[in-house]
């Protein structure tokens, strides 16, 4: 036990929360690199690629307390296929490092296979 009267183990993390922490930190790390990207792609590419991790992280917190989790959950999908074209043209650009690239890439690749676990889950 520890002082504060739990034990050392952890409780295993539901999916629906893995997938929004995972989000969360996709959103963090785009913004930080959408930040410095030149006026001429902030105001364009920055915005989309913003706005489709913004609405990810949403579509997400949104079906943890829906009754159509899926059709949610199908919908951040796609938000995110949009987030890993755009990150790949942000790259290709040279907007972002290849290392930061990896990262973000990573993370939306992570992102993807939770929400895709938590979808199957659910159409069982």
């Amino acid at each position: 036990m520890t002082e504060e009267g739990s034990s050392d183990r952890q409780a295993p993390q539901q999916p629906e929360l893995t997938a929004i922490t995972k989000a969360y930190d996709l959103v963090r790390e785009m913004t930080r690199r959408v930040g410095k990207f030149p006026r001429d792609f902030r105001f364009l590419l920055g915005d989309r690629i913003l706005r489709n991790v913004y609405d990810t992280l949403e579509l997400l917190i949104e079906a943890k307390f829906s009754r159509d989790k899926v059709a949610l959950l199908e919908r951040a999908n796609l938000r995110l296929e949009q987030v890993r074209f755009q990150v790949r043209l942000a790259h290709e650009e040279k907007l972002i490092s290849t290392h930061q690239y990896e990262v973000a890439a990573r993370l939306v690749d992570e992102v993807g296979r939770l929400v895709g676990g938590w979808r199957k889950s659910r159409v069982r």
